[in-house]
């Protein structure tokens, strides 16, 4: 019920979107309705002025008049038919692109976890295809509504020139609007099930497309078509049930007409014979009943109706998902302080990726994070920057909840760099100025070949020879940039670093080679004592260069220390998965990140279970 109101209530706000578009056809269409009913009225009065015009020939008299006034209304009704569909063109493509910002701005506001538990080719099947569905909302209703005046005043006009023929008219209407209601009902869950499982194949498709080399090695190619195109099936049925719905509707409606038709013609001529009816009456009459039977218009109006209510509701599906509020605080002086104080997430399972988590980051320290695959890492990257909430805790930076924070203050001070980053933007140069000010990251003028911000961002993420080699530089179009994984991780980088309190680093350095790495490592742990560093990671040598190591072991927090001590655990030497001998025990720039930050705020010889950060989670 409430899936069905939110699409009702979409369906409104999107025949709004319309806008003048929309009410400008409602205008035209009631105009050609009105001039469709006047026609048949126009001939039978052009009739009756033939049959008793006394001379002057053929148009004598005032008979010249009607004609006149039917080729009129003919006129009206080709001009209304061409405003009509451009009233329709530009009214559904401002709908449309009204349903799809909005639904793209609510997918990213959304919880990660959230939107990930749609597939990707889901998500772009609703927001292109429903979206297009439900943006034909303002068409479908008014369309649909002018559909009924027709019939509706045919039986009117009838009525007047005989109350028996509007009677008769009237009859046949009722037991079509009983049928049509029924093609409302099951076409509504034929049309649904058909976008639900295309969707299905969607996201099938897109998830083998992003593996296709995994599919390729592993020659699992027929394996994965079948796959893919699983629900085919499913979705051949769903198509064939819309189509016999509406076949069924056509046949049934085309076999009414005509007997609603007949029917009106022969009370019609038994009227014209009582007397009751002149003959141009009944030509009229003829006309009304041809015009209140051919409900083809109707059956069409609705069938975009139900596709529009449809669309409507897979939109409205993922709008109703609910949106963590932002807050108004700015961020107090500080240099990132970072608690996380009993933080838990869960799983849509209700298995624990995060349980109890209690960590105290000092401000301007680097912190590793690691622990075994599944451990919990990515998502306790995740919570320290608010790319989802936490289902239990909270975690403050600077002192500040951070969903108290105002949002650009939060995205100003906390950056990301990911494993696999994408680049957003339509050039290099918007892709690393995403995170800068509008005007740090305003394309460069003149010849320059980037805004000094930008430069010097990807020269510390020593990303710019490579920049340097693409065919525009950066101004190269992100999907026209020939890059390597090492190298969209630079990038990445690049972006990330103008963080002003807080960097993330998830895996972030995984396909850098070992010289790269270092040049990077010395970026990332620049303007020392200022920011927090926060690097999950997997490789022992930067877990070494931290000051500070965050251990966790399946969801807790195990242990928070120096690197050489917890190197005495036989179980932290185990969550490496290539150790080596005599691996590096101290801090220092040959081990990859440098230790960053005053002594001062980070605890150096206490042991981890009496310094400030450190902390054991039974």
């Amino acid at each position: 019920m409430d899936q069905t109101a939110g699409a009702d209530r979409l369906l409104r706000e999107t025949v709004r979107g319309g806008g003048g578009w929309t009410a400008g056809l409602a205008l035209v269409a009631v105009t050609g309705a009105v001039a469709e009913l006047l026609l048949p009225a126009t001939l039978g009065l052009a009739v009756d002025a033939a049959l008793t015009a006394d001379g002057g020939g053929p148009f004598g008299g005032t008979v010249g008049w009607w004609p006149l006034a039917a080729c009129a209304l003919v006129v009206v009704l080709v001009l209304t038919d061409t405003l009509g569909d451009l009233a329709t063109g530009y009214g559904a493509a401002r709908a449309t692109a009204r349903v799809r910002g909005r639904l793209l701005r609510h997918l990213f506001r959304l919880d990660v976890r959230q939107v990930r538990r749609h597939p990707v080719g889901d998500l772009v099947g609703r927001l292109v295809g429903q979206a297009a569905d439900a943006g034909q909302a303002g068409n479908a209703v008014v369309l649909a509504g002018i559909a009924l005046l027709p019939p509706v005043g045919s039986v009117v006009a009838l009525t007047l020139l005989e109350p028996v023929l509007g009677l008769t008219l009237l009859a046949g209407l009722a037991v079509v609007a009983v049928l049509m209601r029924a093609f409302v009902a099951d076409a509504s869950t034929a049309v649904g099930g058909y976008q639900r499982t295309l969707g299905a194949i969607a996201g099938r498709l897109l998830e083998s497309t992003a593996g296709a080399r995994t599919v390729a090695a592993a020659a699992t190619t027929d394996r994965e078509a079948e796959r893919v195109l699983a629900p085919l099936s499913d979705l051949a049925g769903h198509g064939r049930l819309t189509w016999r719905l509406l076949a069924r509707a056509s046949a049934r409606t085309a076999a009414v007409a005509p007997l609603l038709n007949l029917a009106v013609v022969a009370v019609g001529g038994w009227a014209l014979a009582a007397g009751w009816l002149t003959p141009g009456e009944l030509v009229a009459a003829v006309r009304y009943a041809a015009l209140g039977a051919g409900l083809g218009a109707v059956l069409a109006g609705l069938n975009r109706l139900v596709r529009a209510r449809a669309g409507a509701g897979r939109v409205a599906d993922l709008l109703a998902q609910p949106v963590a509020g932002d807050g108004d605080r700015p961020l107090p002086p500080g240099r990132g302080a970072l608690r996380l104080r009993g933080v838990g997430v869960r799983a849509d399972d209700g298995r624990a990726i995060l349980d109890g988590v209690d960590l105290t980051v000092p401000a301007g320290a680097t912190v590793a994070v690691v622990g075994a695959s599944g451990a919990g890492k990515s998502t306790l990257a995740a919570v320290a920057g608010r790319l989802h909430d936490p289902d239990a805790g909270e975690v403050l930076l600077d002192g500040v909840p951070l969903p108290e924070l105002a949002h650009p203050a939060l995205r100003a001070a906390v950056g990301y760099a990911f494993d696999r980053p994408v680049l957003v933007g339509a050039t290099v140069h918007e892709a690393i100025g995403l995170a800068l000010p509008a005007s740090a990251a305003a394309p460069p003028a003149g010849d320059l070949p980037a805004s000094a911000p930008v430069l010097r961002a990807a020269r510390d993420a020593a990303v710019d020879d490579c920049v340097a080699r693409l065919p525009e530089g950066f101004r190269t179009p992100t999907g026209d940039a020939p890059l390597s994984g090492g190298e969209a991780q630079r990038l990445g980088l690049a972006r990330a670093l103008a963080a002003q309190r807080l960097l993330v680093l998830d895996d972030a350095t995984s396909s850098l080679d070992t010289a790269t790495e270092q040049r990077v490592a010395r970026a990332v742990a620049g303007r020392a004592g200022e920011r927090t560093r926060l690097i999950v990671t997997h490789r022992v040598a930067t877990a070494a260069a931290a000051d500070l190591v965050a251990w966790l072991d399946r969801g807790r927090l195990r242990a928070v220390g120096p690197h050489h001590r917890l190197w005495a655990d036989p179980a932290y030497r185990a969550v490496f998965t290539a150790p080596t001998a005599g691996a590096p025990t101290t801090a220092g720039p040959a081990a990859g990140i440098p230790a960053a930050g005053p002594e001062s705020d980070v605890p150096a010889a206490a042991p981890a279970s009496r310094s400030a950060a450190g902390r054991r989670a039974g």
